[in-house]
């Protein structure tokens, strides 16, 4: 038997064409996938019940992050016999239309990595997998492939090439994949505000601009940090000074600002969190979650000032969900811990109140020099500038 399979849904940049590979490999079919600009083709040939078994799973073991539209097979009536299951280039279908994964938090294996100091990605702060990273803010074109993504200037090393052309790996066409080798950098600039007419000057480039952040962090400066989708305005959210002085720059008088915290044990020791908001907190989409305030009785450690979210019982809290974030943030490394950071951040916009946010170097140095006391930056550009999202548990 041998049939012919589309299918729709955002299936591509999520593992689809690895699973689909490891599933015929399995089965012994035989055949093809590929991604096109409507969704993901596949043609399998082998035994009726294989094949069957093939469509079923499809649907029943398809990657967490997958989330399938449709499936449409007919019998595939071409004399073309396959000895082996291959996965294709990507096709360009024109006028048709495929939706994209939304940014995804880092996942627990590349997390795990990310603090393995054995790991040839450790502290790296653009570690992916197909599993987690950039997807929607970072492609400008579909198929998703990585000459349609902003990753295009990073040729890939040797090692990361090998992940990414192995089927069987995790970062088979992940599409960011990198490595400090071949991939972006962070660097940190300051403001002169003695002469608000200079440039910034660069001080910091790589692991040493992530340990001069968490300095100036610990030390009441506000920072500009460029994330996945925009730029962020951090400081220190125990700091009642620093907060003030980020309300009088970026001219929010009142409104709340969102907080992240390390981890989990820190959110609650300033919120109460059920189990629902817990799962919201700890999910990869990773939004602003509102919760309600621990009274100063029961929340006796890293106390958010009251000027973060003034005359409130609620915080917008969300945990770290890029390998920058993580790394800013992390109480335990060795290496991270020469400069101990606050475990709790305002995590705002960056952006003067009704502006947009920022995504892109030069206009965030043009607008956010007032604002901010140095630029924690890299040199992956943003095709699609995102915020936070914000959700509340009824």
């Amino acid at each position: 038997m041998a049939k012919h399979i589309s299918v729709t849904g955002v299936v591509q940049g999520v593992g689809f064409r690895p699973f689909v590979y490891g599933l015929a490999t399995r089965l012994d079919l035989h055949g093809w996938v590929c991604n096109t600009s409507g969704g993901v083709e596949i043609l399998v040939q082998g035994q009726n019940s294989k094949v069957e078994s093939f469509i079923q799973h499809l649907t029943t073991d398809a990657p967490p992050l997958a989330k399938i539209d449709s499936i449409d097979s007919y019998t595939d009536s071409s004399n073309v016999e396959y000895a082996t299951f291959d996965i294709r280039q990507s096709t360009v279908i024109e006028g048709a239309f495929q939706p994209i994964s939304a940014d995804v938090a880092i996942c627990p294996d590349c997390e795990r990595e990310l603090f393995d100091p054995t790991d040839r990605r450790y502290l790296y702060p653009f570690i992916n997998c197909t599993n987690c990273g950039p997807r929607f803010t970072i492609i400008k074109d579909i198929p998703y492939d990585r000459p349609r993504t902003t990753m295009a200037n990073f040729t890939m090393c040797d090692h990361c090439r090998t992940e990414y052309e192995n089927p069987l790996d995790r970062r088979f066409h992940a599409q960011p994949v990198a490595c400090s080798r071949c991939g972006p950098f962070v660097e940190l600039r300051t403001v002169n505000r003695s002469d608000p007419q200079s440039k910034t000057a660069m001080i910091e480039c790589r692991l040493t601009a992530i340990l001069r952040a968490r300095r100036l962090l610990r030390e009441g400066y506000i920072l500009a940090i460029k994330g996945l989708g925009g730029f962020h305005l951090a400081c220190d959210a125990t700091d009642p000074i620093a907060v003030a002085e980020l309300r009088l720059r970026k001219g929010r008088a009142g409104k709340p600002f969102a907080v992240m915290a390390s981890d989990i044990e820190s959110v609650r020791s300033v919120c109460e969190v059920n189990k629902a908001e817990y799962e919201l907190l700890t999910g990869h989409e990773r939004p602003v979650v509102l919760l309600t305030k621990k009274t100063l009785q029961l929340s006796r450690n890293f106390r958010v000032c009251a000027e973060v979210a003034p005359h409130l019982d609620t915080l917008g809290m969300l945990l770290p969900y890029t390998p920058l974030h993580h790394l800013l943030l992390n109480q335990t490394d060795p290496i991270l811990m020469r400069e101990p950071a606050p475990s709790i951040l305002v995590m705002t916009s960056g952006n003067l109140s009704e502006e947009p946010i920022a995504s892109e170097n030069l206009d965030a140095f043009q607008r956010l020099s007032p604002l901010a006391d140095a630029f924690l930056l890299h040199n992956r550009d943003i095709h699609v500038r995102c915020d936070d999202s914000v959700v509340k548990v009824d």
